[in-house]
């Protein structure tokens, strides 16, 4: 995307409380925190993101599923900056459960943060971009958002949600002159993994003895991720002033690997239908 001359690029970041949210916080311009990170959490910016040392970046303390909430913060940020230029939706939080076991509560709540919000900065933020004929969004997903393992079930329903939403979006803003990029990062050394930040479902049951030695395992596996953070960041930021990439854009070999397993076997599964899937048609005239 072209940059303003004029003034700094102003960046509009969702979810900057941790994870790579906080460390995009740094090189942003304005930083909007979502409210409650985690239904039913408490709400806050952290002192590294409320404190930075420069008159240009602030923070806000949003609930994305409220859209007059999201709207005020979009218009807060456009004129006390003078512009918007790059919109990053990285507000989330994981969910580590058998489907069987996950409440309506707890797919409302997923789905309200990880759609419905990103729908609602969408809407308020669209119509800036489009009349400045430019900008760049950048919807943060995960690898679990192109391919499904078991005890996730909940969390990948989020980010297929959001990869559908961001193909589409990004062929009817193209001739607006705004760019699109779908991140797929795999496991980075974050607070991701936290069990203040791991989401697990009220209930379980004895049925599904694999979820729970997964979930142990996952919480072993804190701060030992093959990702950093530090450079995930950047790799966005560079792909964002750069304008040029694909419109995902895998962070992690792990994430690469899983990529790769997801599209030998869709292969394999579109092959093996090739002679099939014409027997529904109707006749040729």
């Amino acid at each position: 995307m072209s940059f303003p001359a004029s003034r700094p690029a102003v960046w509009f970041v969702t979810g900057t409380s941790r994870g790579l949210g906080l460390d995009w916080s740094s090189s942003c311009s304005i930083a909007v925190t979502a409210s409650p990170r985690r239904p039913g959490r408490p709400s806050g910016c952290s002192p590294r993101s409320a404190t930075r040392p420069t008159s240009r970046a602030f923070s806000l303390t949003v609930d994305l599923r409220d859209e007059a909430e999201v709207a005020w913060a979009v218009q807060e940020a456009t004129e006390r900056l003078g512009g918007l230029d790059v919109v990053v939706n990285n507000a989330g939080y994981g969910f580590l459960a058998a489907v069987e076991e996950t409440g309506d509560r707890e797919v409302r709540d997923m789905l309200d943060v990880q759609v419905v919000g990103v729908w609602n900065v969408l809407r308020a933020a669209l119509p800036v971009l489009r009349e400045r004929r430019g900008g760049h969004i950048v919807n943060v997903s995960s690898i679990l958002g192109l391919t499904a393992v078991p005890g996730w079930a909940l969390y990948c329903a989020g980010k297929f949600a959001l990869e559908g939403l961001s193909e589409a979006l990004a062929a009817e803003v193209a001739d607006f002159g705004i760019g699109v990029t779908i991140v797929e990062p795999g496991y980075f050394r974050t607070e991701f993994l936290t069990e203040d930040s791991l989401a697990l479902p009220a209930e379980t049951t004895a049925h599904y003895p694999g979820i729970r030695e997964m979930v142990r395992d996952h919480l072993k596996l804190q701060g030992g991720q093959l990702g950093d953070p530090v450079k995930g960041a950047r790799a966005i930021i560079d792909r964002v002033v750069t304008g040029k990439g694909p419109l995902r854009l895998l962070l992690g070999s792990d994430a690469h690997s899983y990529a790769t397993a997801k599209v030998e076997a869709l292969r394999a599964n579109v092959e093996a239908a090739a002679l099939t899937a014409p027997a529904t048609d109707f006749p040729a005239a």
